[in-house]
């Protein structure tokens, strides 16, 4: 086969490293690709928004198999569109990715499905939303409602941190037409984790359970951003977590998904906090989570393609999704925090 990956960063360059185990591999192409992924894939510079340039590219090198990286172009609709010219490719359709790039809905959803999650409120009109947060002062979580690279959850401890984390979004649009809509919510307590499960419509396999972090200074102190480093396994999940997540969330999720006409392929990463209540969501992504992946595929020993081609033809029924039973994984920004503790 020859197997295209669409993004240019670390967890693109854990996709075609795994991918270069492959024994149905014949040959990875990565756009854009960088300068690690060069040494194992061919790679050409086309933007990851650029769908038409892309489905060309794929037709003239015969792609097989497509994986797309990021979430732009998985929001805009890029699997819509390869499946439209016959290709192959990875990925929820633009109506399923909606759950992580809509943060309204993605609340909305959970709730009329009644999947465990914090506490909410969603404001379309500023002064509405201020005048919420002068009788919630804190500890809140505002949230842009779209696509914001990681960094739209502000988490505030006062007034004067959701006023400025307010400001910033809704007024300042700091991250442009992601902030026409905010979720304000209660701010969770324990231990976060990431599940990331295939999925082919009816049907999960789950990958190891993650851990990552996501503020950017020492000691937590930091904004949120995309991620600081990750590894896996993490030892605050056990079997028994895991079970009640499978059947509070993951499970109810994909039912959710198919009962609202948007039938769910692809990656279903739900990110959660492990309180005192037991599992809840902060958010989903609908993509490979990225540190995550970088920790995850290294510690699984099933053939990648093999469960991607899978979850596409919708026959994860007979996939079994192996790991290695002994040891860790850390991506390296997380080696380096690990490195400077010592």
């Amino acid at each position: 086969m020859k197997v295209l990956v669409i993004g240019s960063g670390g967890r693109e360059h854990a996709l075609v490293w795994k991918l270069n185990q492959s024994s149905y591999v014949e040959k990875i192409y990565c756009t854009p690709g960088n300068a690690g992924i060069a040494k194992v894939a061919e790679c050409e510079s086309i933007s990851v928004m650029n769908t038409k340039r892309l489905i060309q590219y794929a037709s003239k090198n015969k792609i097989d198999l497509t994986i797309v990286g990021p979430e732009m172009p998985l929001v805009a609709g890029i699997v819509d569109e390869f499946e439209k010219n016959g290709l192959k490719i990875f990925g929820p359709r633009r109506r399923a990715a909606e759950l992580e790039g809509s943060k309204v809905f993605c609340k909305d959803f959970m709730k009329k499905y009644e999947i465990p999650s914090a506490q909410y409120r969603t404001f379309t009109d500023y002064d509405k939303a201020s005048e919420f947060l002068n009788y919630n002062k804190g500890p809140i979580v505002v949230k842009a409602d779209g696509l914001a690279a990681g960094k739209g959850a502000i988490v505030c401890q006062n007034l004067e941190q959701s006023s400025k984390a307010l400001d910033l979004i809704m007024k300042d649009r700091a991250f442009g037409s992601a902030g026409e809509k905010v979720v304000i919510e209660e701010m969770l307590q324990g231990s976060e984790v990431s599940i990331m499960a295939l999925c082919d419509g009816e049907n999960l396999v789950y990958m190891l359970p993650s851990q990552d972090h996501k503020r950017i200074f020492d000691n937590d102190q930091g904004p949120n951003t995309g991620g600081m480093g990750a590894y896996a396994p993490t030892p605050c999940m056990t079997e028994e977590m895991l079970k009640t997540i499978k059947t509070t969330v993951m499970e109810p999720t994909l039912k959710g998904m198919q009962a609202e006409g948007r039938p769910y392929k692809g990656v279903l990463y739900a990110g959660l906090m492990l309180t005192d209540d037991g599992p809840k969501v902060l958010e989903y992504n609908c993509r490979f989570g990225d540190p995550e992946t970088q920790v995850v595929l290294p510690m699984a020993e099933s053939d990648l393609v093999k469960v991607l081609m899978a979850s596409i033809d919708g026959n994860l029924n007979d996939i079994d999704w192996k790991n290695r039973k002994r040891g860790r994984s850390l991506c390296g920004s997380c080696f380096r925090r690990l490195s400077r503790a010592v």
